[in-house]
């Protein structure tokens, strides 16, 4: 009898291990993030959500009299092995329910609860016997009462963003090890190219007409130049990455106010949470971090200004020579401003279950620098120059996997900011095909 095989030995690139026990360990992993986020989730729905749900909507509104009061003491137990101690008011009321009068305990308030016996004494002061109080009451249960009603939303958040990950994330994870199960790195790679076959074209790159796998201009030359033919559209990180980190932190930083928020109540009310307080650590600082990257690479957006390039011409040919205009925006010194024609390749590729995309430059030219330049407020820096594209130089190209594509590139360095680099992509056509004329010969002579 011959024992699965967990652990395979690697033959080049591929693994010989079994495929379905691969599956079954990625599933199974996944089934146990996609259990603990539903448990998880159930917990907190059953125990904080839904209790709370009822006591704002479902209890009934009366008005209770004082009968006694007292502290109740709880005890703790901490994760070093110690306990801990804290006292809370606690009223003994009577209230009108459903036509009977009754008589229970409640706690006044959530946040009355103290770790200090003579400030839970104090507070207890506050309520006299005879006095009257609002009280809600379980029309299911008349002999539960509450003297507070509303929402703990750090416990709300909590059972909402945790949970919902680990769902998401186990979730996600099983579909794909089911879709996979017990199939070859070479099954799904074949099927991974049927996808992209039946995918709609519209999802494909387009084509220049009359040049199949070339890109189209069409978006190079729908926008008229200031003082060439057409203006460049960029192609920057820069703004993607801005955008990027500034919804991250302005959703991490609204979480982050909500638990701020049920913190600073508590601490209004005497009570210090040690466990929302260690989370709030990390959060606050996330929060900073994404909001100084954000507030940097807007002040450096901002300083160094608007980069614009207009040509003369497009689409490009081989050998071709183009006029070139450099506008840079901004205010104060930029020691150094260069444009340079490059080359890149660009590859799309699977490694395992993730999708890459390299991109390399394979060439550059120098076409102009500018030295120690100013930039008044308000105006901009023009500087004009001419490229001619290599006679022997690979024409565009865009396919689903590979691309090959140019692009005037300008790079700056500002006297007091960090340099910046910025692309405006070209199409290059194939060059024109030439037919040499044939030279007509006559039929051969037959010789005696």
């Amino acid at each position: 009898m011959r024992l699965p095989q967990f652990f395979g030995k690697k033959r080049g690139h591929r693994r010989t291990g079994s495929q379905a026990w691969a599956s079954l360990g990625d599933a199974a992993f996944h089934a146990a993030l996609l259990a603990a986020g539903l448990a998880f989730g159930g917990l907190l729905v059953s125990g904080v959500a839904v209790p709370e749900w009822r006591i704002n909507h479902h209890f009934a509104a009366t008005t209770c009299t004082i009968l006694g009061k007292g502290l109740v003491r709880r005890v703790a137990t901490e994760p070093g092995g110690g306990s801990a101690t804290a006292w809370q008011p606690c009223l003994r009321v009577r209230y009108e329910a459903a036509g009977t009068t009754v008589d229970a305990w409640s706690n006044p308030a959530r946040s009355t609860l103290t770790g200090d016996r003579a400030e839970a004494l104090k507070r207890l002061s506050a309520w006299s016997i005879g006095g009257r109080v609002a009280g809600w009451y379980d029309p299911a249960d008349v002999g539960t009462v509450v003297l507070e009603r509303g929402y703990n939303w750090p416990m709300w958040l909590l059972a909402l963003v945790l949970p919902g990950a680990l769902i998401a994330l186990g979730g996600s994870g099983l579909l794909r090890s089911l879709r996979r199960w017990g199939r070859s790195e070479e099954r799904c790679a074949a099927g991974s190219r049927l996808a992209g076959i039946l995918a709609p074209l519209s999802d494909m790159p387009r084509q220049a007409h009359g040049h199949p796998s070339v890109p189209a201009c069409d978006d190079f030359v729908n926008s008229p130049g200031t003082v060439l033919a057409y203006r460049l559209p960029i192609e920057s990180q820069e703004s993607w990455s801005l955008l990027g980190f500034g919804l991250f932190a302005a959703l991490w930083n609204s979480v982050l106010a909500v638990l701020a928020v049920g913190a600073g109540f508590d601490l209004l009310g005497g009570r210090i949470d040690w466990l929302l307080i260690a989370l709030l650590v990390p959060f606050v600082v996330v929060g900073i971090a994404g909001i100084v990257v954000f507030a940097r690479g807007l002040l450096l957006a901002t300083a160094v200004g608007t980069t614009q390039v207009e040509i003369s011409g497009q689409p490009l040919l081989p050998g071709g020579t183009y006029e070139v205009l450099v506008a840079q925006g901004g205010a104060g010194g930029i020691a150094r401003l260069d444009l340079d024609l490059e080359l890149t390749e660009q590859a799309t590729f699977r490694q395992g279950t993730d999708t890459r995309t390299e991109r390399l430059a394979v060439w550059r030219q120098r076409v102009r620098s500018w030295r120690d330049l100013t930039v008044a407020p308000g105006t901009r820096f023009e500087g004009r120059a001419t490229v001619t594209i290599p006679a022997t130089g690979m024409h565009s190209f865009a396919s689903e996997h590979n691309a090959v594509g140019w692009s005037l590139v300008v790079r700056g360095v500002p006297d007091r900011w960090p340099p910046f680099a910025r692309a405006f992509p070209l199409v290059v056509l194939p060059a024109p095909t030439v037919t040499a004329p044939v030279e007509a010969r006559g039929e051969p002579q037959a010789t005696t």
